[in-house]
C-alpha cells in the first residue's frame, strides 16, 4: 500500500517529536496498535461522576441539593483555571485580561441563574429534614471559593470590614488571614466562640490558604491589572469586565444564598440557624462585609454603598418572598 506525501509528511513529524524526547517512534506505535477506541463516557468518567451523589437520607430533593453543590464546585475550578492563568502569564494586556475575566464572567452568570434550583427546586419540607443529617457540615467550608478570592485580590483586602482600617498597613500574611472576614461568619450566634464548622476548615484547610496566599502576594489579578501600562489599566472593556467580575463574586453570588436561606430559613418571622452554626444574616449581605477585589475601578461613593440597595430589598419585610 502506497503511503501519501500528507501521511509520510506526519510519521516524519513524529519521528522528529519523539526523537527529540528520547523516543522511539516504533515503540509508540506497536502500543497504538493494542490502544482502545476512546469513548466519551470514558474520557469523562461518566459512570465515576454519576456515582458520587450519596444522599444520607431517604428525602428524594437531597440529591438535588448534593448535585447542585457538585456543580457548583465544577465552576469554581473552572473560574480558578483561567485565573491562574492571568497570573502566570508574562506578557499581560487589557486582551488577555478580558479574555479570560469574560469567562469568569460567563461561569458565574450561570451559577447565579441556576440558583433557582437552590431557591425553589427543592420541597421546603423535605429541605428542612435532611439538612439536619448535614450537621455541622455547611456550604461556607467551600474551599475553592476561599481559592478564588485569594487569587483575586491581596489577603488584606479580604480583612474584616471594621479592622481595615486599623489594619491598612499590614504587612504580616498571617495576621491579615487571622482577620479574614468569612472567619467572622462562622462564629457561634450564642456563644460568641469558633463554631466546629469553622474548626474543621481551618484545620483542613488553611495550609494550603497560605501557601497560596504566599504564592500570589504581589501578583493577584488585582496587583497584575495596577501593574499594566496606563493606556491598557484604562481600557473600558477591562474596567467593564472586572467590575462585573467584583460584583458577581461579591454582591450577586452573595445575594443568591441570601434568597435560598429565606427561603428555607425564614417563616413567620422565626429565623431557623445554619447547618454550620454559620451567623448567615451578618456573613452574607453584601453591604455588611463590604468585600470588593478591586477598589481603585470603583469610586469611594460606590465602595461606601457596595450592594446596599439590593440588601435593603431583601431585608424590606414587603419583599420576604425573595422573588430573586
Amino acid at each position: 500500500m502506497e503511503i501519501s506525501t500528507e501521511i509520510a509528511d506526519k510519521i516524519e513529524k513524529l519521528e522528529r517529536k519523539f526523537k527529540n524526547s528520547g523516543q522511539d517512534l516504533g515503540d509508540h506505535l506497536d502500543g497504538l496498535l493494542h490502544q482502545r477506541y476512546l469513548t466519551y463516557w470514558d474520557y469523562i468518567h461518566l459512570d465515576t461522576l454519576l456515582s458520587l451523589q450519596i444522599p444520607k437520607t431517604h428525602f428524594p430533593d437531597e440529591e438535588i441539593f448534593i448535585m447542585y453543590h457538585q456543580i457548583t464546585e465544577l465552576y469554581f475550578k473552572l473560574m480558578i483555571h483561567e485565573q491562574k492563568q492571568l497570573i502566570d502569564h508574562r506578557l499581560q494586556s487589557a486582551e488577555f485580561f478580558v479574555t479570560k475575566l469574560d469567562r469568569i464572567n460567563n461561569y458565574f452568570r450561570i451559577l447565579i441563574s441556576s440558583f433557582d434550583v437552590m431557591i425553589n427546586g427543592m420541597d421546603r419540607a423535605q429541605f428542612l429534614q435532611f439538612r439536619m443529617t448535614l450537621l455541622p457540615a455547611s456550604g461556607f467550608q467551600s474551599a475553592q471559593f476561599r481559592m478564588i478570592e485569594l487569587y483575586a485580590t491581596p489577603l488584606l483586602q479580604l480583612v474584616e470590614h471594621s479592622m481595615k482600617s486599623k489594619m491598612q498597613h499590614e504587612t504580616d500574611l498571617e495576621k491579615c488571614y487571622e482577620e479574614i472576614y468569612w472567619k467572622k461568619g462562622a462564629t457561634d450566634t450564642i456563644l460568641g466562640e469558633k463554631t466546629l464548622t469553622l474548626k474543621q476548615f481551618e484545620y483542613r484547610y488553611t495550609p494550603r490558604f497560605m501557601r497560596i496566599a504566599k504564592e500570589v502576594q504581589g501578583v493577584t489579578i488585582y496587583e497584575k491589572y495596577l501593574e499594566l501600562p496606563e493606556q491598557e489599566k484604562n481600557n473600558p472593556n477591562l474596567i467593564a469586565a472586572m467590575q462585573k467580575f467584583d460584583v458577581s463574586a461579591n454582591v450577586h453570588w452573595r445575594l443568591m444564598h441570601m434568597g435560598a436561606s429565606y427561603r428555607h430559613l425564614k417563616k413567620d418571622n422565626v429565623t431557623i440557624g445554619a447547618t454550620g452554626g454559620t451567623n448567615w444574616r451578618t456573613y452574607l449581605p453584601p453591604s455588611f462585609q463590604k468585600v470588593i477585589f478591586f477598589p481603585e475601578i470603583w469610586s469611594e461613593q460606590e465602595q461606601e454603598n457596595w450592594g446596599k440597595q439590593w440588601v435593603d430589598h431583601m431585608f424590606n419585610p414587603e419583599n420576604r418572598k425573595m422573588n430573586v
